[in-house]
C-alpha cells in the first residue's frame, strides 16, 4: 500500500472536552461514525499547515485557531496507510457552519469518549485519541 500525507486537527476546550465530527452518510468509510474535529488530504505540493488551513475551512468553516504542532505517525488498515501529521487547536465555540461532509458536531469529555461503544467511532481517531490524550490535556 502507497503511503500517503494527511493533516488531523483535534480541537479542544477550556473545559476539558474535545471536539468530534460525525461524518457524513455521503463518506465512503465509516458514515455515520464521530471522528477527528478536521482531516484530509495533503495535496501534491502543499505543505502541511496550508493543508490544514484549507481543511479546517472546508470542513467547519474554521479560521481563527492557532494550531499546535504535535508531531507525525503512520496510521494503517486494511484499506490505506497515511502518514498523519497532527495538529491541535484551543477553541471556545462550535463552528457555525459545516461542510457537506459533516453531518454534525459535538463536545465529547473524556469520560463519554470512554464509556460509549467503540463502534460509535472511526478506529483512526481511537488510536489517535489513545495516544495524545494526555498531550491535548497538556495544552490546557
Amino acid at each position: 500500500m502507497l503511503l500517503h500525507p494527511v493533516v488531523n486537527l483535534h480541537l479542544i476546550d477550556r473545559r476539558e472536552r474535545i471536539l468530534l465530527q460525525k461524518r457524513s452518510a455521503s463518506k465512503h468509510t465509516w458514515p455515520h461514525c464521530w471522528d477527528t474535529a478536521v482531516g484530509g488530504h495533503i495535496g501534491y505540493g502543499e505543505q502541511p499547515d496550508e493543508a490544514l488551513v484549507r481543511e479546517a475551512d472546508e470542513e467547519l468553516g474554521l479560521h481563527d485557531f492557532n494550531p499546535i504542532f504535535l508531531g507525525t505517525h503512520v496510521y494503517e488498515n486494511q484499506r490505506e496507510r497515511e502518514l498523519v501529521a497532527l495538529y491541535a487547536a484551543i477553541v471556545q465555540e462550535l463552528p457555525e457552519h459545516y461542510g457537506s461532509e459533516v453531518e454534525e458536531l459535538r463536545w465529547w469529555t473524556y469520560d463519554e469518549i470512554a464509556k460509549a461503544p467503540k463502534s460509535e467511532f472511526t478506529p483512526a481517531f481511537l488510536e489517535e485519541f489513545g495516544r495524545i490524550s494526555g498531550q491535548l490535556l497538556a495544552l490546557l
